[in-house]
């Protein structure tokens, strides 16, 4: 019995000191991946398949822990990372342009981007607007002839909150439409997983989600997607699926899937997590997950990343700005 217990610490010992050897000085100790949002969402989908490659391809010595910290648009996250864990070099936390968006209007309080380090993406997946299977409506044009009508009468379902991701989308798609925005019922739910459910349960007309979060309701027939929010079609049960900008719409949404971590981590620290990321988003293994997933390759990591976050922030300010969100 000593023996079989004490296996993983012999095993995490030999790992530690192979990274020695390489120049590598930190090693994680029961890492942790914080998913800012609910189960079943697009920041829970990618701490789970991050953290599960991760170890599987021996990049990290433990198993990740993911953790489902939901509140404020990623806000209540983001506001634990930097008062309570800016130096904890085992945390890693998903991100997306949900949660750039919700810097760019200043919804995480006095934070900004400057407060964290942003790690990097290793995925790009897309947004779409989708109904359920039995819905009256058959192709996106007739759903935003009926939209139109009668604003009142649909209610759209998003995994972010108010002005967030999903919400941009909405607004988006109803600007291309000619729908006044101001009519738009936009309903928040913590994460795309309980959005969708939201859309099952009959509970909203439509669906503003992404195409990794929607893939298996899809496949099993219980929605309808009628557009992606991709600049060209997607593989797999989306092939067939015409983009917005097909049909007329000039609507893309791109999002990236990535991580960030505590400002003060050491700088061993954050290279590693650096090298992690890009030795997965290399590996064959993730090449294969990704399109099975209706995923894209996008690999940003380290001081580039940063420069996009910076420029990603300025942008969405000013589409916010656009769309009637902040002043």
């Amino acid at each position: 019995m000593m023996r079989l217990s004490r296996v993983p610490l012999l095993l995490l010992l030999f790992w530690s000191l192979t990274l020695e050897a390489q120049g590598q000085r930190f090693t994680p100790r029961n890492p942790e991946c914080i998913a800012p949002a609910g189960a079943g969402g697009g920041w829970d989908f990618t701490c789970r398949s991050a953290a599960q490659f991760l170890y599987e391809l021996k990049l990290v010595p433990q198993p990740i822990r993911v953790t489902n910290m939901v509140g404020g648009g990623g806000g209540v996250a983001y506001t634990h990372v930097v008062t309570q864990r800016s130096a904890d070099p085992n945390l890693i936390v998903a991100a997306s342009p949900a949660t750039t968006v919700r810097l760019a209007q200043g919804q995480f309080g006095r934070y900004t981007e400057r407060d964290v380090r942003w790690l990097g993406a290793v995925a790009a997946d897309f947004g779409l607007l989708a109904v359920r299977g039995d819905a009256p409506w058959k192709t996106l044009g007739e759903f935003l002839e009926a939209w139109k009508a009668d604003p009142t009468k649909i209610a759209i379902s998003g995994g972010s909150a108010v002005g967030g991701q999903d919400h941009m989308k909405v607004l988006l798609l109803a600007r291309a439409a000619g729908i006044p925005l101001r009519s738009v019922r936009y309903v928040p739910y913590d994460g795309g997983g309980e959005a969708l459910t939201a859309l099952l349960g009959g509970f909203v007309q439509a669906f503003a989600g992404d195409a990794s979060e929607t893939r298996g309701q899809l496949e099993a027939g219980a929605v309808r997607v009628l557009a992606t929010l991709s600049d060209r079609r997607l593989g797999g049960p989306y092939q067939r699926i015409p983009t917005a900008k097909e049909l007329g719409y000039d609507v893309s949404w791109v999002v990236w899937r990535g991580f960030y971590v505590g400002k003060e981590i050491p700088a061993d620290a954050y290279d590693f997590w650096s090298q992690a990321l890009l030795r997965l988003a290399r590996s064959p293994e993730w090449s294969r997950f990704l399109a099975q997933s209706s995923l894209e390759p996008l690999v940003q990591v380290g001081a580039p990343f940063h420069v996009f976050i910076d420029r990603q922030v300025a942008d969405f300010r000013r589409l916010s700005r656009e769309l009637g969100l902040i002043r």
